[in-house]
């Protein structure tokens, strides 16, 4: 049986937005035009060589119930948080947050010649691990070699199978099983990936020009790209070339309740997160992540 390329079924303009203590973001998910994107809660661009729009950053703020991932493409952000880590992430690097039970933590993009880019993606627990206790990946670049794949574009794996199955990353064993792919693409080149049916899938597009499906549609930079069902995804360049991430996830299919930057699954328990927050038994008490 012949594989069918899953389609274009929408391309979201990001909206602008100002988050944290006045950072300027760009945002396709997590907007009143699109809520989520079943197990996707929020993608945000940043991307500025203006310090006025990034410095500020996001001082210490809490989490509960998801996962975050964060893509920098230049620049650099210094991190800390509730549970001890300290650090930067430059170019390159990625960091993959579980909150869990609950984290505080601070990114402050720090002001660099070259400005501030990259990519933020929250990604919602499945009810059983929601309370888990959290953890860290942290991913430098050194640990997603680029590889040539057919076509022409350089790929990095950050997490699943690429390539059916030639590439791993790094990151695995989670319940919603997410393909993350880090593609660029010269000018003439293609792209081609499975991706389990079912699964949500989409690319957002963050340099360049990239046309994607069957029907070749033409995408421009910044813009979120949300693929129907299909075996596979295809991409090929446009004149100048393009870069895009691809992620793709099982979804829970589970409610929903969030409050800023709380997700659980009902308003009960975000009522108890508030009251934890409240009386200071928001950090759970249990053995760090190292």
């Amino acid at each position: 049986m012949s594989q069918s390329s899953r389609p274009v079924a929408q391309v979201v303009t990001p909206e602008p937005v100002v988050e944290g203590a006045g950072v300027h973001l760009r945002r396709s998910i997590g907007t009143r035009k699109l809520d989520h994107l079943d197990p996707f809660l929020l993608l945000d661009h940043f991307e500025s060589v203006n310090p006025a729009d990034y410095e500020a950053g996001f001082p210490y703020h809490p989490h509960r119930g998801i996962e975050t991932v964060t893509l920098v493409r230049k620049g650099e952000v210094r991190h800390g948080d509730s549970l001890g880590h300290r650090g930067t992430i430059g170019a390159g690097d990625i960091q993959w947050m579980t909150s869990g039970s609950g984290i505080l933590h601070e990114e402050m993009p720090q002001r660099r010649p070259e400005g501030i880019a990259g990519l933020q993606l929250w990604l919602n627990l499945p009810a059983r691990e929601k309370m888990s206790p959290p953890k860290y990946r942290d991913l430098e670049a050194s640990r997603l070699t680029e590889t040539a794949a057919e076509g022409g574009a350089r790929i990095r794996v950050i997490a699943g199978e690429a390539g059916d199955g030639r590439l791993a990353g790094p990151v695995e064993g989670l319940a919603v099983a997410p393909k993350f792919i880090d593609v660029t693409l010269p000018s003439g080149a293609t792209f081609r990936e499975t991706v389990p049916r079912g699964h949500t899938a989409f690319a957002y597009v963050d340099q360049g020009e990239v046309r994607f499906g069957p029907q070749q549609t033409s995408t421009h930079a910044p813009a979120l790209v949300i693929f129907g069902d299909g075996d596979l995804v295809e991409a090929s360049a446009g004149s100048s070339g393009g870069r895009f991430l691809l992620a793709a996830a099982r979804p829970l299919h589970e409610p929903i309740a969030r409050y800023g930057p709380f997700v659980m699954n009902t308003r009960a328990e975000i009522e108890q997160t508030l009251a934890d927050l409240r009386t200071g038994n928001f950090i759970r008490k249990e053995p760090r992540d190292e």
